[in-house]
């Protein structure tokens, strides 16, 4: 940096790349996000299961299409004995503003299951400009 002050950004040093290279092959094993889950919704049969975290009422009101509606609430090891074991599940709340997915993928991992968040949930799925579904399923 020479004679100059360090700006906010500069101020605390970046993480060597090898350090970095970790950080970001870890958050992208644990979170995926809206463009990818609909291009492969798109792609036809995807190789996960979509699980929208969120209560009934709101699924009702709008959902991502394909998703199925199971509350973080219900997830239990007997009721995902309905899928295989290595089954991945991706999931998504309302936004950034609800934690119900963060609640879900715990969930989830906590029954063994391989897990993968949806980052921007129903808002990050709109903001993309991605239709939504209704009805209860």
């Amino acid at each position: 940096m020479g004679s100059q002050t360090a700006s906010r950004v500069t101020e605390t040093s970046p993480a060597p790349a090898i350090e970095a290279e970790a950080h970001f092959a870890r958050r992208l094993a644990l979170e995926t996000d809206c463009d990818d889950v609909h291009a492969a919704l798109a792609g036809g049969a995807p190789d996960f299961v979509l699980l929208d975290a969120r209560g009934p009422a709101a699924f009702a009101r709008g959902h991502v299409p394909g998703a199925l509606n199971l509350p973080h609430r219900a997830i239990t090891p007997e009721r995902m004995a309905a899928w295989a074991a290595d089954t991945l599940f991706v999931v998504y709340c309302a936004g950034p503003h609800c934690n119900g997915a963060d609640k879900a993928a715990l969930r989830l991992a906590r029954c063994g299951r391989p897990v993968k968040l949806m980052i921007g949930g129903l808002t990050g799925w709109q903001d993309e400009g991605f239709a939504l579904a209704t009805g209860p399923g």
